[in-house]
């Protein structure tokens, strides 16, 4: 999942402040599970829009639309009868909503808000914790199923460093140091030799080092 955070109400007041009307667009997909930009989350940002507004003398006209996914065609292109009523979109998608929504529609202007932060799930009611860097390559089964990409601060693949204590990162003592993880899942298997084998260093092209990524499936192509 896709996990966002939204943005102050002071900064998105300060994108729209020169419009008078606005669209505010969510997403039922992954802004929703985290509570950040469904139906539910619209609603509470265009009246906390209308009251700031309405406190500097300002006035705004704001219209709701939660769409299915607006990282799919088939679901923006219900905004196309609409996105030109309006002064400017506010969207409530992580960073691939409002891009395909101004690809789709290149006159109107489309601001996010909200903040893209990481793949990840809940580990709990209300909190998220990043589980995926997306890097292209997946190798967490020389891990146990751990990925030190995500979960290391610094991405070791050969074993902690030497700053981590009581299984804990030297960043902070709120983050788990996942290799103190691996290395004691693996001394409880009986299976520690596994980590004495050098491995190639990791081919960073599959990550967004290489550049944008696309993904095609053959048959399914038109």
């Amino acid at each position: 999942m896709i996990v966002a955070d939204r943005k102050s109400l002071e900064e998105i007041m300060d994108m729209i402040k020169p419009y008078n009307k606005i669209l505010i667009v969510g997403c039922k997909g992954c802004v929703t599970v985290c509570n950040v930009g469904g139906a539910k989350e619209v609603g509470v940002l265009a009246a906390a829009l209308k009251i700031g507004r309405k406190k500097d003398g300002n006035p705004i006209e704001i219209d709701e639309k939660t769409i299915e996914r607006q990282c799919d065609p088939e679901y923006i292109e219900q905004l196309r009868d609409i996105y030109d009523r309006y002064d400017a979109v506010l969207s409530m998608a992580c960073g691939v909503g409002p891009q395909f929504l101004s690809e789709a529609y290149p006159s109107q202007k489309f601001f996010p808000a909200v903040n893209t932060k990481f793949f990840g799930g809940a580990v709990q009611h209300g909190i998220w914790e990043e589980r995926c860097a997306g890097c292209g390559t997946c190798i967490i089964h020389y891990y146990d199923g751990l990925c030190p990409i995500a979960r290391c601060s610094k991405s070791l693949q050969h074993g902690p460093c030497g700053g981590s204590a009581n299984g804990k990162c030297e960043i902070s003592k709120d983050v788990e140091c996942i290799w103190d993880t691996i290395v004691k899942k693996k001394m409880e298997q009986g299976r520690l030799e596994d980590l004495r084998q050098i491995r190639a260093a990791k081919d960073w092209q599959t990550a967004r080092d290489g550049g944008p990524r696309k993904s095609i499936r053959e048959e399914l192509v038109q």
